[in-house]
């Protein structure tokens, strides 16, 4: 056999990489799907459209190199996290369209929690703070505001999945209702240190357990491909949540490697090895994988906003008409010109978790350009890795003298210097940055003996390295203003004088 596709189900498109064994791309098929906004902070997607255009993408990189099913050892998957579907276990239909990760229609819901005492609870058993981002809550708003739902819920009528389980449903024309531990430790209701799901959580969002799918093992064969005409009987031999993927793809295989991967939103996770590391620091703990009985873990941090703040520039404000473009409009430019944009359309992720702020623009003047815009755009991706990355070297102890990065993002040079700036530290870009991909094609060719040896540690020998160059003066100074920045946006949707507790 000749290949591992890969298939990379994101935010905003649908992806499919074949890889020989070399771990070298030989073709790649993408689609974009439509994104939905009902109202403000609510974000979603058509469940059906999800897979469809991945089944599409699956067959048009097949088809790039002429390669038939049975030139397919496995296929892996690597998906957008913590986005929730629920489906009829009959029908095979969606009770509801998809609630994505960056929806934030159940801020007050998790405020209520919180408040009751509850964040202790779930952040010992899950390792994550309590938050809309994650999808216990977002399956007890589809049980209690689509009609019937519950009930059917309750009969075991209906079925709950991450995008992967819900891809592992449609082309296993249903016989598989599974996930991995990495996907499963981020629905808010798996304790990450017995490896199940946790009956008290369940109870305390009213999520009844009938709907949960099983937990596998992010490399083993879950099951074959029997619903795609060009896909049958290909094993499906690994899944990872994409940021998991990926730090599996950038060989950070051992503990206190770290990556970052730009993407719609920005994740910094750092491998902490068969420890779960608990934060003191606004991050969370998270599974990194599991493989046969050995489960590795990771500190997370999440930006809801990084590269989809240039599609904004792009489609909101009409400043590029290309998202490449924007690197040449920021450098047009030689610096800010006093000007900081905190990008929080959707809240705030870690290590702020402020579900309230929003988008704000700070030092405009009449000399402000569209260049300023750009850049100031840009720069806000760099400063919030930055917060995540001092928040995660105090919870870890580590100094971290190297940030792995991917993602789309991370081939704008002029961003990839002033991370390193910002940061201090030198930033590795490897050769390919499909590492989502790679890590998702890694994990289901090992399942299947397409790759027969242990990974390397060491970074890819095919990198571009950068290095600071920036006065940490001056550096201090930027993150200051960029603090202040951040300070006056949050709270901002509670409202003139109200503050929250």
């Amino acid at each position: 056999m000749k290949y591992v596709l890969a298939l990379d189900q994101g935010t905003t498109s649908s992806r499919a990489l074949l890889f020989d064994e070399d771990g070298v791309v030989r073709a790649v098929a993408q689609r974009e799907f439509d994104q939905s906004f009902p109202q403000p902070g609510w974000v979603e997607h058509n469940p059906e459209q999800i897979a469809s255009s991945q089944i599409a993408v699956a067959l048009a990189s097949l088809a790039q190199v002429k390669a038939q099913p049975g030139d397919v050892a496995a296929i892996g998957i690597a998906n957008q996290r913590e986005t929730t579907i629920v489906w009829n276990r009959e029908t095979g239909e969606p009770v509801y369209n998809a609630i994505v990760w960056q929806d934030h229609r159940t801020a007050d819901f998790c405020e209520r929690l919180r408040s009751e005492g509850h964040g202790p609870l779930i952040q010992q058993r899950t390792g994550l703070l309590i938050d809309s981002y994650f999808s216990a809550s977002k399956i007890s708003w589809i049980l209690d505001n689509v009609p019937g739902t519950r009930a059917d819920a309750e009969a075991g009528k209906l079925a709950f999945g991450t995008v992967d389980t819900w891809l592992l449903w449609k082309l296993t024309a249903g016989r598989v209702h599974a996930t991995d531990a990495s996907n499963a430790s981020r629905t808010m209701l798996f304790n990450i240190h017995t490896g199940a799901w946790d009956h008290e959580l369940l109870d305390l969002f009213r999520i009844p357990i009938v709907i949960m799918p099983a937990v596998r093992s992010s490399s083993e064969v879950y099951g074959e491909v029997s619903t795609v005409n060009g896909l049958q009987k290909i094993p499906l031999g690994g899944i990872a949540g994409d940021q998991q993927a990926a730090l599996f793809g950038q060989r950070c295989i051992r503990p206190g490697l770290t990556k970052n991967t730009y993407g719609t939103g920005c994740f910094m996770l750092q491998n902490t090895g068969r420890r779960a590391v608990p934060s003191s620091n606004r991050l969370v703990t998270t599974v990194a994988w599991k493989i046969g009985d050995g489960t590795d873990y990771a500190l997370e941090g999440s930006v809801f906003v990084g590269g989809a703040v240039v599609q904004w520039l792009r489609d909101g404000l009409g400043l590029i008409r290309k998202s490449e473009e924007v690197e040449a409009l920021a450098n047009s430019v030689p610096d800010n010109g006093g000007v900081y944009f905190v990008p929080a359309f959707v809240g705030l992720g870690a290590p702020h978790w402020d579900s309230y702020a929003r988008g704000s623009m700070f030092g405009l003047t009449r000399g402000t350009t569209a260049g300023h815009l750009a850049r100031a755009a840009l720069e806000s991706i760099a400063y919030q890795v930055a917060d995540l990355l001092d928040a995660m070297r105090l919870d870890s102890g580590d100094s971290v003298q190297e940030l792995r990065v991917d993602g789309g993002a991370a081939a704008n040079d002029s961003l990839m210097q002033f991370q390193s700036d910002i940061l201090g530290v030198h930033v590795v870009r490897p050769a390919v940055t499909e590492t989502t991909a790679l890590g998702a094609a890694y994990l289901a060719g090992l399942a299947v003996g397409f790759w027969k040896t242990d990974l390397d540690a060491s970074a890819s020998t095919n990198v571009r390295r950068f290095d600071p160059q920036m006065p940490a003066s001056t550096a201090r100074l930027l993150r200051n203003r960029w603090n202040e920045a951040v300070a006056r946006s949050k709270n901002w949707e509670l409202g003139s004088g109200e503050t929250r507790k």
